[in-house]
């Protein structure tokens, strides 16, 4: 798993610098001549990946095909073990100057080379010469027995050094781990008075953090040294071993130098996301004090406090990411841009109920239409309500039923509250009859204020009084009101006082005429005292015999 975690971890590795020893591969740069005037393209010789020298070209000849071309013939002569590299010399015809030997020519030579190197042709020539000659004889020594054996020990010993370089890391690190589970604990708080300001837990975390990189970081150091020196050993992979920083590392150093310019810009994101997360916690604690009432505010209600809440830490997280825009890397680049107006584009088409039925909510809040716990109205739906949240509100009826309600559909209607006054001034329960003409209205007001008294849960201050709602075709009709203070149980006594009213009109021989009356009957549409209570009914607090 160490190893796992060292190949993870390459990609953390020298940013800063690379690894010791070892020199970064680069492209080679256009070079000027010595009065500044043309920039000259060169392109690198190689052997066994080894740099030689450096040639240019010219337009019909470019210098990355000409190094090619003297690369692959210095290829040739290397391989062909009857040539003899000390018969390599210069020979001059006109202009030019030709490295060579028995009849097979290198690479000849110009005064337009010298001046790339500040040289003349012939000094040129002598240098480039005497690389040749060495690098023939470097890379067949390479190949010699004796040295491929001798490579092989040392690639076996640096296996064996590596495996346990990562045993003993791996005993470090399980060693660090029990000493984490033992410490833990010991991590106190960073606090002032009463306010916490750096919390244990995040302490521990970045310490263990720090403690895992460090791990991860020479884990990685261990594979890239390994890598590069068997990898070195063999001329086979020298090349390998010279483009280990450009296949691996070059990458992370840009990465590196490009960090290292940002962080200016880091620090100050850093500073700004602490300085956020602490206002937060203020403005967090602020308003939970006056939730709960141990501050008070003029005109602002206890209830406002939590959404109130939520639209200052909004406004805060986004004054906050206006100031960090410009200090975000790669915020003015063409393609962060792209990306941020395709998915505010997104955003501003798919959201726009969503955004509704947020702002319809906020505006209920500060309305204080209702709060959790009223029974309301809403259209046809009546219902206690459970939860207010952004979008949705949701009822649960008197049948244990729960109703989930836009906002945006609240904010349009009409909302009726039967709990705001019912605790001050008690919530006034109606229901109507329609009796006859023939019944004095007196008698009914009564009969009707009687069964209002009757009714368990109805306030007797103010007391209850009838009204005559309308003068119908074969019937009076009264409505009996009546305050109540508990709108919650508002089924049961509406069912109560129903029952009462059936009672006290039987008691006292009134027919009840409604819905509909057509004519006189034969006998009056009343229940007879003796008759209450047949089987199966039973009187109130009577059990079953």
């Amino acid at each position: 798993m160490t190893i796992v975690r060292a190949l993870r971890a390459l990609f953390m590795v020298t940013i800063l610098f690379g690894a010791p020893g070892v020199a970064l591969t680069q492209a080679p740069a256009p070079q000027a001549l010595a009065g500044g005037e043309e920039i000259v393209e060169t392109a690198p010789v190689t052997l066994d990946g080894r740099e030689l020298f450096q040639v240019r070209g010219i337009q019909a000849y470019p210098a990355k095909m000409r190094a090619e071309t003297v690369s692959a013939r210095i290829l040739d002569l290397a391989r062909d073990r009857s040539f003899d590299p000390a018969t390599i010399d210069t020979v001059g015809a006109g202009q030019i100057v030709w490295i060579g030997a028995e009849g097979r020519r290198v690479i000849r030579i110009h005064d337009l080379d010298g001046e790339v190197e500040g040289v003349d042709r012939f000094t040129l020539a002598e240098l480039y010469a005497t690389k040749v000659r060495q690098s023939i004889g470097a890379y067949r020594e390479a190949r010699s027995h004796g040295a491929l054996v001798n490579a092989a020990w040392r690639a076996g010993a640096a296996t064996v050094a590596a495996l346990l370089a990562f045993f003993v890391v791996q005993l470090l690190r399980r060693a660090v781990n029990r000493w984490e589970t033992r410490t833990s604990q010991k991590v106190k708080s960073v606090s002032i008075g009463s306010f916490e300001v750096v919390g244990a837990h995040h302490i521990w975390a970045v310490l263990r953090a720090a403690l895992r990189v460090g791990f991860a970081f020479g884990a990685a150091m261990l594979v890239v040294l390994y890598l590069q020196y068997v990898l070195g050993l063999f001329p086979w992979t020298w090349s390998a071993a010279h483009q280990l920083n450009g296949w691996v590392l070059a990458p992370i150093q840009y990465f590196g130098r490009g960090l290292l310019a940002m962080i200016p810009d880091l620090i100050f994101l850093l500073i700004l996301v602490l300085v956020t997360r602490y206002m937060l916690q203020i403005v967090k604690s602020f308003f939970d004090s006056v939730g709960r009432g141990s501050i008070t505010l003029k005109s602002f209600y206890p209830e406002w406090a939590g959404p109130t809440h939520d639209l200052v830490r909004v406004g805060v997280v986004a004054f906050s990411l206006v100031l960090a825009y410009p200090h975000i890397p790669g915020a003015s680049s063409e393609a962060f841009k792209g990306v941020s107006i395709f998915m505010g584009a997104i955003l501003s088409l798919g959201s726009t109920g969503v955004i509704s039925n947020i702002i319809a909510g906020y505006t209920m809040v500060y309305r204080r239409a209702f709060k959790e716990g009223d029974l309301i109205q809403i259209e046809n739906v009546i219902g206690f309500v459970t939860k207010i949240r952004l979008q949705v509100t949701h009822l649960r009826t008197a049948k244990n039923e729960e109703v989930v309600v836009p906002n945006v559909k609240i904010l349009n209607s009409e909302v009726t509250n039967f709990s705001t006054l019912a605790s001050k001034d008690g919530l006034i329960f109606h229901t109507t009859v329609g009796i006859g003409y023939e019944t004095p209205w007196r008698q009914v007001e009564a009969m009707l204020v009687e069964a209002a008294d009757r009714t368990p849960g109805l306030l007797k201050e103010p007391k209850p009084f009838v009204r005559q709602r309308a003068l119908g075709d074969f019937a009076v009709t009264y409505e009996i009101n009546a305050y109540c203070s508990t709108p919650n149980q508002w089924i049961l006594r509406y069912s109560e006082l129903h029952a009462n009213i059936l009672d006290v009109f039987n008691e006292h021989n009134v027919q009840i005429m409604t819905p509909a009356y057509e004519g006189d009957p034969e006998k009056p549409k009343v229940v007879p005292r003796e008759e209450w209570f047949l089987p199966p009914a039973q009187k109130r607090g009577e059990g079953k015999p």
